[in-house]
């Protein structure tokens, strides 16, 4: 962008801004120097497992709201119209399967690390080829995570990159590594609000400075932006609703479901209850938080619609122009600049502390521990927050590569959600619903898993047609220069690998989880299936029992659909935990028995219907 057509921040954004940083460190040191002063590993990495519903709530839309969706979902909207908005259909099934499936097999088993689950239900080398995998999808994502929000606000205010990526970075080392979970979570819950305000400032000054609602729905009426329901069933469609609704169920859940990020917020609750009410109070924040950025894209393509502005962001990218409109809407009004900025920040520091902090249980648990069992409890606390901090160095050096990306931010993330999350929510579907899977077809299944998926994903992007530099020009004419470029470049359909290439970004996710699970069982069967008496009690969720509903009870213990999670009940209630020092506090072994009976209580049917309808 021309140096000239580059918008300044005043006093004011540049005291708000830092205000934001100085807050986050405050709660980061607040924790640090009260409470138990995380001098153990129970404090430092699962907030003593203490935390209610709220909080965590709010830092679970925290973690999943980043900088990324901050900009890439006006930017979107933008650029394609409301299609996308179609996702929030799959926030139902994506939060109502992890509130009662997932959460409740992890809670019961009381571990501390997602991934320790793999090792109950499979073999340690499972568990290991997880977490490595694990670690490999988050370090990449969070160099997007850090790098996004530092471009734009350098292409638009001349913000110096560098020094943006190197400040947001080091203000979450900081107060992760000083805090905790507990700071994390806590300064979550405070950026989310600071998100909301400042999504809120550039809609209502956007809207009236456009003319008003009648006049902004006109202009996005007439420059197709309004989106109805496409229902068409073709995979390799971008965005229709079955890509959006359906696929997008899948990366739900391995964001929500088997996410280490989102799996030890919800094992720091206080009791099970909490963490599934805490799982429930996400659905609607998460539709405001999606409406709020489709809103904000239809504003600023309201504001811009029939005027050439290529010559001023002709190099820029649309996560850019996002940043323009902020700093061209609120121009001349001191302090919303920066409140916006901060609201930008906001969503970058919570995705990254969020990774940092699961980053170092998942080494600390799964890599760490099982090596060096009688290592001392200040030494394991020492260790864990030196590996956040190590993370976080880690993160700025992957900043570095993310530039090299020629795809719109948001669907890069999702991208890599959808290559690395899907296998791996095919690993834990395929040890938590068939009971048979045993540990060579899990560790083959997510390997082949892993190869289909980058096969799939690096095809794609280097049959990607090249980028185009019109995405601004708005013509008045009821079209943009943008869709007459891409229907001149589509016009031909892909054919034979090409077409496979093709599949849409949003059934990654989808399709690699059915690949590890599809080749995991074949393989089990091949080698021979577990049998359900050598299946750790507790670690399945029987599925296929409540699917086969309508079969005899003799019939479906042939199938292996029956798991006796009664007796894994006595069991936990008449042993000590397995792992002692990773169990929590004492008090919550004292779990009220209307929890216990069964794995999904009947009598609570009737909640699910009505939070549902919510």
């Amino acid at each position: 962008m021309d140096p000239s057509d580059q918008k300044h921040f005043t006093d004011v954004d540049y005291v708000i801004f830092a205000a934001l940083l100085a807050a986050s460190v405050g709660i980061g040191l607040y924790y640090a120097f009260s409470g138990g002063r995380q001098r153990t590993t129970q404090e430092f990495l699962m907030a003593d497992r203490s935390m209610s519903c709220l909080p965590v709530s709010l830092s679970l839309i925290a973690s999943f709201q980043s900088a990324v969706a901050i900009i890439g979902v006006p930017a979107e909207i933008y650029t394609h119209g409301t299609q996308y908005w179609f996702i929030g259909c799959a926030y139902i099934l994506g939060l109502l399967v992890p509130a009662h499936v997932f959460i409740p097999v992890f809670y019961r088993l009381r571990i501390s690390s997602a991934y320790q689950y793999l090792e109950m239900r499979f073999s340690k080398a499972v568990r290991i080829c997880g977490t490595l995998t694990f670690i490999f999808q988050m370090v990449i994502y969070m160099g997007v995570c850090v790098y996004t929000p530092a471009f734009a606000l350098n292409a638009v205010t001349g913000f110096e990159l560098w020094g943006v990526v190197l400040a947001t970075g080091f203000v979450c080392m900081l107060y992760t590594t000083l805090g905790g979970l507990k700071a994390v979570i806590w300064t979550d819950v405070f950026q989310t609000v600071v998100m909301f305000a400042g999504q809120l400032a550039v809609i209502v000054v956007g809207v009236q400075k456009t003319g008003g609602v009648s006049e902004v729905w006109r202009k996005v009426w007439e420059g197709n932006r309004i989106s109805g329901l496409n229902l068409n069933p073709d995979p390799t469609e971008r965005h229709t609703f079955w890509t959006l609704g359906v696929g997008g169920v899948f990366l739900m859940l391995s964001l929500y479901g088997v996410n280490q990020a989102q799996v030890q917020r919800y094992l720091s609750s206080r009791t099970e209850k909490e963490a599934i009410r805490s799982c429930y109070m996400v659905f609607p924040s998460l539709q405001l938080a999606l409406a709020l950025s489709c809103v904000m894209g239809l504003v600023m393509f309201a504001r811009y619609y029939g005027e050439d502005i290529s010559d001023t962001l002709c190099n820029s990218s649309s996560e850019a122009m996002v940043i323009y409109f902020v700093m061209d809407m609120l121009q001349g009004l001191p302090g919303l600049p920066g409140l916006f900025i901060a609201c930008l920040f906001s969503a970058a520091l919570s995705t990254i502390s969020s990774a940092l902090n699961s980053l170092a249980t998942v080494t600390m648990e799964d890599l760490i521990k099982p090596h060096f069992p009688a290592m001392s409890e200040a030494r394991a606390t020492l260790l864990s927050k030196a590996l956040a901090m190590s993370y976080g160095l880690l993160c700025l050096a992957m900043a570095y590569l993310t530039h090299l990306m020629r795809n719109s931010v948001l669907q890069v993330a999702l991208e890599i959600f959808g290559m690395v999350g899907g296998p791996i929510l095919g690993l834990f579907c395929l040890g938590m619903f068939f009971p048979w899977a045993n540990s060579i077809g899990a560790v083959a299944g997510l390997f082949i898993g892993l190869a289909v998926a980058f096969w799939v994903g690096i095809g794609s992007i280097t049959m990607r047609p090249p980028t185009l530099d019109c995405g601004v020009i708005l013509l008045p004419d009821n079209t943009t220069a943008i869709q007459m470029a891409v229907s001149n470049v589509t016009q031909s359909k892909p054919s034979g690998l090409k077409r496979f290439y093709s599949l849409s970004y949003m059934w990654y996710s989808g399709f690699n989880c059915c690949t590890v699970i599809l080749t995991g069982l074949i393989i089990s069967f091949l080698t021979g299936p577990m049998k359900e008496d050598d299946v750790k009690p507790g670690t399945i969720y029987p599925l296929l029992g409540k699917l086969l509903y309508f079969l005899p009870e003799e019939l479906k213990k042939n199938f292996c659909c029956v798991t006796p999670l009664g007796q894994t009940v006595a069991a936990q209630q008449t042993s000590p935990p397995h792992h002692e020092e990773m169990n929590g506090v004492v008090s919550q072994e004292k779990t009220s028995q209307d929890e216990r009976e069964t794995f999904l209580p009947e009598e609570n049917t009737h909640v699910v219907i009505h939070e549902t309808a919510v």
